[in-house]
């Protein structure tokens, strides 16, 4: 699944997130006092020293400690579930189970059976009772994962349980109780699944009782080259080799992008240290084409530095109205225009028209 940019989601996350109220961690900045060569300790499963991660760290501690619905948003790549297991981790519920789920990856026909369970003979197929992951989970914690992907009639069905505490087996009649904390994760902008009709707003509300905005590995300053070589570090214990970074390779570590976030490194590490003999190369990164083009994910568009006005302009009156499905009038209204003026700039978007080029 593709999603769009979560880098600056829009719901409103809880006063504690501010970077300037942030008190050190004891093992992580005990590191970042101690000097460069001091080794950061990790939080929970989570690894990073910079001023971003401290809060979230800081946000973790004081979520974990409640029994709070918690609403994970960050890019694919960022670490979601290990966030949400240190929060587990860091509860009271830690003796009992956690549960992970990527809702997305369930067929809508079956997901109801998966996450509630089934009474024998419900449907054809069912030989015996199944106990689903709500059940599984209880006393303990269930991770939802890609909760925007989850079916509509799925959602109303979710939406009572987190009011209610209760659900039916499928085919069955019997109420069952539990206990669950539930924790979800997006990675798209949740107000814009919502806006798009793929999400159901009283659900949103209802899970994000306190949201958790995860980073992107681009936002660490300092956390990369930490982690990168953590990852040489176990590469290296599990293999029992003592291969290091080439200077140029740790240059090109903060040169890189980054898109595909602490995955995307990970899996760059992984594959510099099978190539390498005694000294890991990495490398660097790809120049981008001449032409930069913006471009559109859903409910964003990304325009290059230095783009001519005029084409930044273009971008985005034609981005606006297929965010719109052609919608002109609703368009030209968001972009306070009138809507005379839209037909004159999209008429001088035609490839004869003065403004040249091709549109997307």
């Amino acid at each position: 699944m593709q999603s769009g940019d979560v880098s600056n989601p829009t719901i409103n996350l809880p006063a504690d997130a501010a970077p300037a109220s942030i008190k050190p961690r004891s093992g992580t900045a005990r590191a970042a006092q101690a000097g460069t060569n001091a080794i950061p300790q990790p939080y929970g499963l989570l690894y990073g020293n910079s001023p971003v991660m401290q809060n979230l760290y800081r946000q973790i501690d004081k979520v974990a400690k409640t029994a709070l619905s918690v609403l994970i948003v960050g890019d694919s790549g960022t670490g979601k579930e290990l966030i949400a297991k240190t929060v587990h981790d860091k509860s009271q519920r830690n003796a009992k189970a956690f549960i992970p789920v990527n809702c997305g990856a369930i067929p809508a026909s079956l997901i109801e059976g998966e996450l509630f369970g089934h009474e024998k003979g419900s449907f054809t197929g069912a030989i015996h009772q199944h106990i689903g992951y709500f059940e599984h989970a209880s006393g303990g914690t269930i991770f939802l994962d890609e909760i925007t992907e989850m079916a509509p009639d799925m959602q109303i069905k979710l939406l009572r349980v987190l009011e209610t505490g209760t659900f039916h087996r499928v085919g069955g009649t019997e109420q069952i109780e539990v206990d669950v904390r539930v924790i979800a994760a997006t990675n798209r902008d949740p107000q814009v699944a919502v806006k798009d009709g793929r999400f159901r707003e009283d659900l949103l509300y209802r899970l994000a009782v306190f949201p958790i905005r995860v980073p992107p590995l681009r936002e660490r300053q300092g956390d990369i080259e930490l982690l990168a070589q953590r990852f040489l570090d176990q590469f290296n214990a599990a293999e029992k080799t003592s291969k290091v970074f080439s200077k140029r390779a740790l240059e090109a570590l903060g040169q890189h992008s980054w898109n595909g976030n602490v995955r995307e490194l990970k899996n760059t590490v992984h594959r510099a240290f099978i190539m390498a003999d005694k000294v890991v190369e990495l490398p660097g990164p790809t120049q981008p084409p001449r032409n930069k083009r913006a471009v559109r994910r859903e409910g964003f568009l990304d325009v290059w530095i230095g783009t001519p006005l005029l084409d930044a302009q273009r971008e985005i009156i034609l981005a606006t109205l297929a965010h719109f499905d052609g919608d002109k009038r609703q368009a030209a209204s968001t972009l306070g225009i009138s809507l005379k003026t839209l037909y004159n700039r999209l008429e001088s978007y035609k490839p004869d028209g003065s403004g040249g080029g091709s549109v997307e």
